[in-house]
Formats: C-alpha cells, sequence, structure tokens
C-alpha cells in the first residue's frame, strides 16, 4: 500500500474534506521505476554497495535484502539491553559469585535508568571484571576475610564517586558551523546521542517554532485593497524567452502572462475536452459536487448563510464520460439563453437538472429531491448543482506524449522539468507538482482558498475556449487569512474555504482579482495565497515550479517545518531535495548556499545522533541503499518524512516505515525495529564537504 495525502487542485491546492489521492510511498518496499527520462537531475545512481565507510566498520553497516528484512521482523526480541550485551562479552559467571553478579548487574540497570552517558558501561564492565577475577580472596569467616571486603567495599565506593562523577560532566555545548568540515562535526557529535536524539528542524536550531506571522503595518486605502493585477502582454518569441520576463515574475506575488499561446504558438487544442476523449477516454477524473453561486458569494451549509465554508462532494469518473457532462450543460445553457431571450418559462423539468436529479432507463426524469444528494452538503432555495473534473493525471509520457512535448515550447524557468527547477532536482514523481494536471470545468467551478504545497511556485494555463477568475492575496497576509480561518472554525490546512472579500477588506488585506482568457498563464509566486473559480466552460493545466532563489527555499523549508506542527504531511521532501540540490547543482548566491548548508549540517548531526542512539540500543544497521527514481519515505504514523535511516517494523503483513520517535513510543529500545541505512555516512560527508559556494562569472567568462 502507499502514504496518501489530500489531492492537488490547480497547482496544488487541496480539497480536503475529502478522501485522499495517492501520491508518495509510506510503506517500506523495494525501489519502484518512474520515467527517468523525466528527471534527468537525478542524483547519482552509483552503487552505494560499493562504497567503503570511512566512518562504520564493516561489522556496523550490512546490506539487507527484502527476504532478509521478513526473517528479521519474524525474530523476537531484535535489541538487546546493554546490561546483557555486557554479559553476553564477559561470559557466564563462576558458581561462587554468580550471587555478587547478579547484585552488579540490577547495579547496571539502575545506572541505566538514572544517567544517559556512554561512560557507564565501561564502569559496569570493570565491576563485573573484578568479581570475575577475585578467585584467590580468602574464604568468608576469616580476619583477613573481613578486612578484604571492608577494602573491597571501600574501593568499590571510590569507585562509584568517580563514575559518578564522570557522568555529571556535562559534555560543553559545542557550536555547530557550516564552516566546519564533516569529519569535525561527526566528532563533535560523540557520545551526544545516546541518551536520546532531539528532533532536526531544518530551518534553526534556536529560534522559537514557526507561526503565521502578524499583519504588515501599513494601513491601505480602498484603491490599495485592489490593486492592479501585474500583468505583460507578449508580442512574439523573443518576449517570452527574454530574461526579464522571469524577472518581472519574481518581483510580484502574482502574473498575468497574456498572449503566451499565441507568441509561443502553442497548440492549445491538445488538451481540448474532444482531443482528451480521443486520446485515453477511460482515463480516471476525480470530481467535486459544489454548489453552483457567483464568486462574490459562499454559501455557507452550516450557517444557513453567508460563511467560508466550501464543502464539495468528491467521486470519480472517466474523461469520457465528463466530456459528456461538460457538453450537455453547455447545450442546456445555450437553450435556457435562447428560451430566456424569447420569453419562454421552461416547462420540460429536465432542462434544470441538478446533481441531485437523475433519468431512470425510459427517460423519465425522476422527482426533484429537495436536498443536494451529498451528506453535509446543502444548497441554498433556487441553486443548482455543478461537477468541477479535477486532478486529471497527465504524468504519463506514454500516453500524453504529444501534449507533454507541446509544453516543451515554454521558457525554461515556466517548463515542467529544467535544471533551474528546484522540484526537477527531487527525483521522483510528485503528481500535480512535478508533473502536468489538467482541469475540466463548467461555470462555477471553484478551485479553494490554499497556498501551493511547501510554498512552492505554480504555472496554471487556460486553455479556454471559457475564461477563468483569479483572486490573490500577498504572501505578507497570510497569518491574516489563518486567523480569519480559526474565527471561521476552519482549519487552515485541512480546510476548504472561499474568502469573503468583506471580511479581508476589513482586515486591511489586498486582494488582486482578474480574469484568466484562453492562452493566458498564470504565475503564482511563492506563498501567494489565491482561489479560482470558473466562468466559462473551459479547461486549464497546471504544475508547480521551484526557481533557484533564497526567498523560494527559505519559504519551502519554513512551510515544512510549520507542517510538521500542524501534522500536514509536506508532500515535496525538502531533507531529501536539499542533499540532491547540493549534489547537482553550483549554488553562487550566499544566500541560497547558507540555507542550504545549515539544512545539509543538522541533518547529518541528526544522523551522526541517530546511529550513535541505535547501536547503543543493540540494534544492527542494515544498509539498503535507495533505488533509481525511488519515492522518499514518510512515516507511516506521523507521515513525517523519514531521511536516510528508517525504522522498519511489519504491521498488517507489510514493511511500515517509522521515523525514531514513533518507533521509540512503541518500543524505548527499539525491539522488533529492523533499522536500514539508505546512504553510507561517508558519502553524505563528502557531499557536505564538496557542496561549496561557487564565484560568480562575468559575461565574459572571467571570474566576478
Amino acid at each position: 500500500q502507499q502514504g496518501t495525502v489530500s489531492p492537488q487542485n490547480e497547482g496544488g491546492g487541496s480539497f480536503p474534506s475529502a478522501a485522499t489521492t495517492t501520491v508518495q510511498q509510506s510503506n517500506f518496499r523495494p525501489a519502484s521505476s518512474f520515467q527517468s527520462s523525466q528527471f534527468p537531475y537525478n542524483q547519482s545512481t552509483q552503487n552505494f554497495n560499493q562504497v567503503t565507510s570511512a566512518t562504520t566498520s564493516s561489522s556496523d553497516v550490512v546490506s539487507v535484502s527484502d527476504q532478509e528484512l521478513q526473517a528479521l521482523l519474524s525474530q523476537k526480541d531484535i535489541a538487546t539491553s546493554l546490561a546483557e550485551d555486557l554479559l553476553k562479552h564477559f561470559g557466564s559467571p563462576a558458581p561462587s559469585d554468580e550471587l555478587d553478579t547478579k547484585e552488579d548487574v540490577k547495579t547496571i540497570g539502575d545506572h541505566q535508568n538514572s544517567f544517559s552517558n556512554g561512560k557507564q558501561s565501561t564502569t559496569s564492565a570493570s565491576v563485573i571484571t573484578r568479581h570475575r577475577d577475585s578467585t584467590n580472596s580468602p574464604r568468608p569467616g576469616s580476619a583477613n576475610s573481613v578486612k578484604s571486603e571492608i577494602d573491597t567495599k571501600v574501593d568499590s565506593i571510590d569507585n562509584k564517586k568517580i563514575h559518578i562523577g564522570n557522568l555529571l560532566d556535562v559534555q560543553p555545548e559545542v557550536e555547530f558551523s557550516i564552516d566546519m568540515d564533516s569529519k569535525t562535526i561527526i566528532e563533535a557529535c560523540k557520545g551526544r546521542g545516546l541518551g536520546g536524539v532531539p528532533s532536526c528542524n531544518v530551518v534553526s536550531d534556536h529560534d522559537e517554532p514557526p507561526s503565521p506571522p502578524p499583519p504588515p503595518s501599513t494601513i491601505l486605502s480602498k484603491e490599495q485593497l485592489l490593486p492592479p493585477t501585474p500583468s505583460v502582454y507578449l508580442e512574439n518569441k523573443k518576449d517570452a524567452f527574454s530574461p526579464q520576463l522571469q524577472e518581472f515574475c519574481l518581483k510580484h506575488p502574482i502574473a498575468v502572462i497574456r498572449g503566451l499561446a499565441a507568441a509561443l504558438k502553442l497548440d492549445l487544442g491538445l488538451f481540448s475536452t474532444k482531443t482528451l476523449v480521443e486520446a485515453n477516454p477511460d482515463h480516471m477524473v476525480e470530481v467535486r459536487t459544489q454548489v453552483q453561486q457567483t464568486s462574490d458569494e459562499n454559501w455557507d451549509p452550516q450557517l444557513g448563510g453567508r460563511g467560508w465554508s466550501c464543502i464539495s462532494h468528491r467521486s470519480h469518473t472517466t474523461i469520457a464520460k465528463y466530456a459528456q457532462y461538460q457538453a450537455s450543460s453547455f447545450q442546456d445553457s445555450l437553450r435556457e439563453e435562447r428560451e430566456k431571450v424569447a420569453g419562454i418559462v421552461p416547462t420540460n423539468p429536465s432542462s434544470n437538472l441538478s446533481d441531485s436529479d437523475s433519468k431512470d432507463s425510459t427517460g423519465n426524469v425522476k422527482k426533484k429531491k429537495t436536498s443536494t444528494g451529498v451528506p453535509g452538503l446543502k444548497a441554498p432555495p433556487g441553486s443548482k448543482m455543478l461537477r468541477f473534473g479535477t486532478n486529471v493525471d497527465l504524468s504519463d509520457e506514454r500516453k500524453w506524449r504529444p501534449q507533454l512535448q507541446e509544453l516543451m515550447k515554454l521558457p525554461a524557468f515556466a517548463r515542467v522539468v529544467s535544471a533551474g527547477n528546484m522540484l526537477s532536482h527531487v527525483g521522483h514523481v510528485i503528481l500535480g507538482m512535478n508533473t502536468v494536471q489538467l482541469y475540466m470545468k463548467v461555470p462555477g467551478s471553484r478551485t479553494p482558498g490554499h497556498q501551493e504545497n511547501n510554498n512552492f511556485c505554480s504555472i496554471n494555463i487556460n486553455i479556454g475556449p471559457g475564461d477563468c477568475e483569479w483572486f490573490a492575496v500577498p504572501d505578507a497576509y497570510w497569518g491574516v487569512i489563518y486567523n480569519l480561518c480559526e474565527r471561521y472554525s476552519l482549519n487552515y490546512l485541512h480546510g476548504s474555504w472561499w474568502p469573503c472579500l468583506e471580511d479581508l477588506f476589513d482586515e486591511n488585506v489586498p486582494v488582486y482579482r482578474f480574469l484568466q482568457r484562453p492562452g493566458d498563464l498564470v504565475w503564482v509566486n511563492s506563498g501567494c495565497v489565491h482561489w479560482v473559480q470558473a466562468v466559462g466552460w473551459c479547461n486549464n493545466i497546471a504544475w508547480n515550479v521551484g526557481p533557484l532563489t533564497a526567498r523560494q527555499y527559505q519559504l519551502a523549508i519554513e512551510r515544512y517545518e510549520w507542517n510538521k506542527l500542524q501534522s500536514f504531511k509536506s508532500i515535496v521532501p525538502m531533507v531529501h531535495l536539499s542533499w540532491n540540490l547540493a549534489r547537482n547543482i553550483k549554488v553562487s548566491d550566499p544566500k541560497l548556499f547558507e540555507l542550504i548548508k545549515h539544512c545539509l549540517l543538522r541533518t547529518l548531526k541528526h544522523c551522526a545522533l541517530t546511529l550513535e542512539f541505535v547501536k547503543a540500543k543493540g540494534v544492527e544497521v542494515r544498509f539498503h541503499g535507495r533505488g533509481k527514481n525511488e519515492a522518499s519515505h514518510y512515516c507511516g504514523q506521523c507521515e513525517m518524512e523519514v531521511f536516510n535511516i528508517l525504522f522498519i517494523r511489519e504491521q498488517e503483513k507489510r514493511h511500515v516505515v517509522h521515523c525514531l520517535d514513533c518507533a521509540r513510543k512503541q518500543a524505548p529500545g527499539l525491539e522488533g525495529f529492523v533499522c536500514l541505512e539508505e546512504y553510507r555516512m561517508s558519502e553524505l560527508m563528502d557531499v557536505f564537504d564538496n557542496f561549496t559556494l561557487h564565484p560568480v562569472q562575468s559575461p565574459s567568462g572571467s571570474l566576478a
């Protein structure tokens, strides 16, 4: 089975009230193969089994196959306690020493409960050794025996004092820095993971957890609350490929590039409903049943009036069946318009079919129900229901080659795959983010309010023939919208909401509002909050991009950490991505370099501490490696990304990945878990050391 996340809508938003769409593996399984041609910037595919570890001996790490994993998981008590390991190491005590040895074992256990420090094992071992070596001690009852016992006890007390003193010597706090080399970092970590491993924050070591930002202090005028939307009109291909176009997009929260399709001679007909039906009629479409209403209003069924809640019901159909619905909806609308112009009152009840109406096999219309037929979805009086076809996956090159090939005409910064797109370096498919998704709409189809997954940018092209209406709010104001969602008892990340403009204006929040016509490309910048409604019948295509800028990376990792606090899955594995970026790209921007290098530092340190903790528990670390295009792993319990060190346990005949925290909640000593390592520490150390800031080259080729 696979892990799940809320399905994405136009470029990464979600309809969280419904069931989920599969995009990632949370269960451990052998490497699955994706289309390698989609990810030319994937990490090196060298055979990691041939890499010699510089930091661990061959006895510490061994390779493991799936069959061996099954056998390991069937064993009981994989991890033995430290005391048991020591007893095995020194052998069974002599019969005459049995009682004393048992008492000392209890002492060892007491030390383990009181202290978490590696020094205890040495002292405990010496206690056991002393009893084993005292075979020539005088017999009990003699004066020498009494004196010997007194001396031994005094010696034991002195040793214990030294032992406790050593344990209480707290290691001085090391100030880790990105200027340190990997060997120094690993050395500084030694002894610090024995008692436990702190959670890894990729943003900061000391700052408070991320939280929604306070609103900007500037008071806006009425005109500033509805600012003009940044837009540019392209006349030719040269305009589309000018560096100024990307700079323009990166400068604004949202931007419309008008006339793009004509300038690049894009064949939008490849994405028309007619062509889609001809290509793959049985392809799956996710359907959202929604209340049809104008973009300025939002009926909240719970409040029985205006509100923010935007409920929809989820189902599935095929492209061919949705195409039939889309066409009949258009024909019904034309007929209604003609009758309205002619002053004819509709008498045919089928002309006003809602989602709750249906025809039987004889063509007779069944009695219309007063409700929508959807649990929790109650339409306002006199309104209709509509069906929105969303999240149509166009990732399969075998099915959609002409469509995907056509998109290669776009400038590099807007392409699905390019060297300058962070998401092309993930190395595996993230549906709707580094692959194309299609949306099939009738008037009123809504994409609720959202920020893109992990605050990445998004590209959206309207295929037509109708328009779409967009609403967008700059990233600086997302905290205000978060608070308004709370006011309406809606969850910002998990909920589905449609903002009321009056509420936003009352809170001094500016809103961009504009129409996207056929052939227009909308660029949604990092962190921009947006929501969209179809004005006419149209199709849209969308995907995400990650420009290699410090701002994009910063917003992505901040949202990655905030998602953890909100128990929301980050479908972009930012740690895995950061290590791939370090392998694949040369960074000349000092700010971006520092951000990535700090992430590498914190996660390298976390790996070192985790390995030390695991080995202290007596759990064997087995090397597994990674397959080409293998998906990143997520914890089957908390859905957080699990990087490099996987804790595997069998659940319902499935090998489920756990993070260290969730594994310890189930078994503090990691009993019953198999620990797998995807990268050897020597490889991560090499990547860390080789990731350096590159000087900027001037246009002439000389170093600036």
